[in-house]
């Protein structure tokens, strides 16, 4: 059993040991003579310690300073640890250079190029100041909405405390786009070591004419050690602040050229470049499948926002559904890079050939200063037929009807009559329904009103005061208002009324006399409507007229 678990255990650490790597990566692979460069290797195998091995690189480069940083990520649940070492280098020769492949462990890094460039002389002689700036244009003259590069450039050949900073570059009559994050690196200068500060802009004019790009102020404060030989970096700051400003550059714009095709987009670009891929594959479809095509245009020196939107993928027998196009800009050595996809859902609806047109792009090409056009050549769909999507036709078709037969209309003539009888009986009673009151009238379950009248005048002639008090009650409860309110409004009710009580509640009722009440109830007036006018309801009518 340890036997296999054994095996078990060396098997995966063999696996995880193949699926370890080490990336080599630079922070830049154009630079000049004397700049130094940063140098990136990442391993994610935690079981190998040490660092790599940096003997390779001593012929070629000389090694100031190498760093670790370790990291932990976590991706889709999964929780990954990679070691990186950053290795700053100086190169010792100009031209092609090769960084070689780096080992560690069993993992080996790939090789890099880099191209270094010679120094033009302007830097040897004179004594330069501890902090200057210098700012350069990668052309003296751009077309309208072209790219002109901007680089800044600051050189400290003392420590600079972090208090450092730049004035915002703004450029009348032009956008402006910082190019990456600034790049900090060393160059040698007249045997002397500079840290330099690297800040680039794309530049896009908007109006031909002269134009003039803006000196930049950089301030710092340099650290001064001479006074004191126990500097304390955490104390207050002897130096003083120091200010350097950029020179003005001029920069010619051209107008656009007279031959660029007026009913095109202005695209002037170093380079442009159409690309397109399909899923799945569009060799083998058919009738109803869905079809996702994704067309990249990707210029080089020039912005996403100034890309235009593709010709759409029309044909006969072709739906289209696009999507939201996806742009993207990116900084490269050359300035900024600007890409444009766009992706749109097709689907045959018949099978057969489909034709696609070609996708054009007309564009100038400001590196050859000529006029281009780049496309994506047509495309011919050969959709086959979709079994699932055909209509079977029925083995028995009936016949057509001959000359001499009539068909059998009179069944349709039948059920139209039957439903306008239907119709206009049903009118008939929504009619007759409309005039109707919205409350019907209940019948009456109990005694008449008539009934009960005759009862309180037997029961009153007979002078019987019990049996008067019943009717009496009885009578009242179908009146439009209550005994009380009658009395009140006709006095000779209430004093046969108190006679009644009387008589009901004292000794002397076997001697009470009826006809007064009687004669009373008789001479009851009529219960008069009120003066004032009931406001109107401020609902509508249950059946308006």
């Amino acid at each position: 059993m340890s036997r296999l678990l054994c095996v078990l255990f060396l098997s995966l650490f063999a696996l995880q040991a193949s699926a370890a790597s080490l990336t080599a990566t630079v922070d830049r692979a154009r630079l000049s003579e004397g700049e130094s460069l940063d140098l990136i290797l990442e391993s994610d195998d935690v079981t190998v310690f040490g660092k790599p091995d940096l003997a390779p690189l001593e012929p070629l480069f000389e090694v100031i300073s190498t760093r670790q940083e370790n990291r932990l990520a976590t991706f889709d649940g999964k929780t990954q640890a990679t070691t990186r070492w950053i290795v700053t280098l100086l190169p010792k020769q100009s031209g092609y250079v090769v960084i070689p492949p780096l080992q560690m462990g069993d993992a080996s890094s790939q090789a890099i190029t880099l191209q270094i460039l010679k120094a033009d002389g302007s830097d040897s002689g004179g004594k330069l100041a501890p902090i200057f700036i210098d700012s350069s244009l990668d052309q003296e003259s751009v077309y309208v909405q072209a790219q002109a590069v901007l680089t800044l450039r600051i050189y400290h050949s003392v420590s600079l405390y972090d208090d450092s900073s730049l004035t915002q570059l703004q450029v009348a009559d032009a956008l402006v786009e910082q190019l990456g994050e600034p790049r900090t690196y060393e160059k040698t200068i007249n045997g002397v070591r500079h840290g330099v500060i690297e800040v680039r802009y794309a530049i896009f004019p908007q109006k031909s004419g002269e134009l003039s790009i803006p000196a930049q102020l950089f301030s710092a404060t340099p650290v001064d050690r001479s006074a004191d030989g126990d500097f304390n970096p955490f104390g207050p700051r002897p130096g003083r602040q120091t200010r350097v400003k950029s020179p003005e550059i001029p920069l010619t714009v051209k107008a656009k050229p007279a031959s660029y095709p007026k009913d095109a987009p202005w695209l002037p670009a170093r380079a442009l470049s159409l690309a397109e891929a399909w899923s799945p594959e569009p060799n083998k479809v058919r009738a109803g499948d869905s079809l996702t095509r994704n067309i990249m245009l990707r210029a080089e020196g020039l912005s996403s926002a100034q890309l235009p939107p593709l010709p759409p993928s029309q044909s006969d027998g072709l739906r289209r559904y696009p999507d939201q196009p996806l742009l993207n800009n990116e900084s490269g050595e050359r300035g900024m890079i600007g890409s444009r996809e766009e992706r749109e859902a097709l689907v045959a609806s018949r099978s057969g050939r489909i034709d696609l047109a070609p996708v054009e792009v007309v564009w100038w090409n400001t590196h050859e200063d000529r006029l281009e056009r780049t496309s994506l050549p047509a495309r011919t769909l050969e959709v086959a037929i979709n079994p699932a999507l055909e209509v079977d036709t029925p083995v028995d078709s009936p016949a057509p009807l001959g000359v001499g037969e009539v068909p059998l209309l009179w069944l349709w003539q039948l059920s139209s009559a039957l439903l306008a009888c239907t119709t206009l009986l049903g009118f008939g009673l929504w009619w007759r329904a409309r005039r109707q009151p919205a409350i019907l009238p209940t019948a009456q379950t109990g005694p008449s009103p008539r009934t009960l009248l005759d009862d309180l005048k037997r029961a009153c002639l007979a002078n019987d005061s019990q049996a008067t008090r019943q009717a009496l009650d009885a009578w009242a409860r179908q009146q439009p208002e209550t005994l009380a309110d009658m009395a009140a409004r006709f006095v000779p009710l209430s004093d046969a009324l108190d006679g009644l009580n009387g008589a009901l509640y004292s000794e002397s009722g076997q001697h009470w006399q009826g006809e007064s009440l009687w004669k009373a109830i008789r001479s009851l007036p009529a219960l008069e409507a009120p003066s004032s006018q009931q406001e109107p309801s401020p609902l509508p009518p249950l059946y308006p007229r």
